[in-house]
């Protein structure tokens, strides 16, 4: 009973064995080199593109930030006219 644990563990690691020398073949095999190298060169693609779309989205909020800036500006102005006009009248 006890052998036959041991075969099996034995008949098991062996089996691991065989499969991962077969996929390190298969690993390293020419068509997997072009799978991978096509898989790469998709990965590059996207990320330019996601990159144009973040330079995109950050000039967006660059002029967003220059008009809420200009807009607070002008609030204070007119809140200070505002003020001001108030304190001459009284």
């Amino acid at each position: 009973m006890d052998c036959d644990k041991c075969v099996k563990n034995l008949a098991v690691f062996a089996g691991g064995v065989l499969f991962g020398s077969a996929g390190l073949k298969l690993l390293s095999s020419r068509d997997a080199k072009k799978a991978y190298t096509h898989a790469t060169a998709a990965a590059l693609r996207m990320k330019e593109s996601v990159m144009e779309t973040v330079t995109t989205v950050q000039e967006n909020a660059a002029d967003i930030l220059a008009s809420a800036k200009d807009l607070n500006a002008q609030r204070a102005e007119q809140e200070a006219a505002g003020v001001s006009g108030q304190a001459e009248e009284a």
